[in-house]
C-alpha cells in the first residue's frame, strides 16, 4: 500500500488505491502459500480463487479509470483536507485499507498456514457460495462499463442485467465472496475466528464506504429515486412493479 501510495503521489491521483486493494490480497494469498510451505489442495484452491478476483478487479479499476479524472470521493477530500491531503491520504486512505486487508485476509492466512491435505463438504460449499459472487461481482462490473461507455447513457442510471435486480451487484458479489472464502476455512483449527473477515467487509460495503457513499451521490436524481423504489439496495430480488 506504500508503494501505491507513493505512486498516487506522482500520478497526483488517490484512485490509485483501489486497483492496490485487489493487488493486496493476492500478493498477501501468494505470499502466504510461499511461506507455509503447504502445498495441497486446499491452499492452491483459495489462493487461485483470491488471484482470479483480485486480479480481475485491479484489471477492471485499471480500465474503468484510464484517462480519467481522481475518482469523485479522493477528489473531494483532496479539496477539503487541503495542505494536509498527503499526509491523512497515507494513514486515512492507504494505511487504513491495508489495515482492513489484513483483516479481511485472516481466513487465506489460517488456510495458507495449515497442513491440510484433504478437501471437505465446506470447500465444496465455499466454492459454490464464492462462484455466485464472482458472477455477480464480474458481470456487473462489465454490464456497467459497456452501459456507460456508450456515449447515449450519458446521465442515466444502468438498470438493466443484474442491476435489475440488485442497485449494488458488484457490492453483494463481494460480500458473498468472502462469506464463500470464510465457509472454506471454518472447519480448520479456530477456523470461526476467521468470521471477522465477511463481517467486517460486509460492514464496510453497507454501513461506510460502500453503498451510503455511492446513494448519497445521486440524492436529488429523480431517475434514480425511480430506480430505488423499484430495487432491492442489496440482496437481487424482482423489481417492483410500479403502481
Amino acid at each position: 500500500m506504500t508503494y501505491f501510495y507513493i505512486v498516487s503521489l506522482i500520478k497526483k491521483d488517490s484512485g490509485i488505491v483501489d486497483i492496490g486493494w485487489g493487488l493486496g490480497f493476492v500478493f498477501i494469498a501468494i505470499t502466504t502459500l510461499i511461506m507455509g510451505r503447504n502445498l495441497y489442495v486446499k491452499q492452491f484452491l483459495i489462493t487461485v480463487l483470491i488471484f482470479l478476483w483480485g486480479i480481475r478487479l485491479a484489471v477492471y479499476v485499471f480500465y474503468r479509470n484510464k484517462d480519467k479524472e481522481e475518482d469523485w470521493r479522493y477528489k473531494k477530500w483532496r479539496e477539503d483536507w487541503g495542505r494536509n491531503f498527503a499526509l491523512r491520504a497515507y494513514f486515512q486512505i492507504f494505511m487504513l485499507q491495508g489495515l482492513f486487508m489484513l483483516i479481511i485476509s485472516t481466513p487465506i492466512i489460517l488456510v495458507n498456514s495449515i497442513d491440510t491435505e484433504t478437501l471437505s463438504i465446506f470447500d465444496i460449499l465455499g466454492i459454490l457460495i464464492w462462484v455466485v459472487g464472482f458472477i455477480f461481482e464480474a458481470l456487473g462490473d462489465l454490464q456497467l462499463y459497456r452501459f456507460k461507455k456508450d456515449l447515449k447513457n450519458k446521465g442515466k442510471i444502468m438498470k438493466s442485467g443484474v442491476w435489475k435486480y440488485t442497485r449494488h451487484p458488484n457490492y453483494f458479489g463481494e460480500v458473498t465472496m468472502w462469506w464463500g472464502i470464510f465457509i472454506i476455512a471454518l472447519p480448520l483449527s479456530n477456523g470461526i475466528f476467521t468470521i471477522i473477515s465477511p463481517i467486517l467487509i460486509t460492514f464496510l460495503l453497507l454501513k461506510v464506504s460502500g453503498i451510503p457513499l455511492l446513494e448519497k451521490k445521486y440524492i436529488g436524481n429523480k431517475e434514480y429515486e425511480e430506480y430505488k423504489k423499484a430495487t432491492s439496495a442489496f440482496f437481487p430480488y424482482f423489481p417492483k412493479r410500479s403502481d
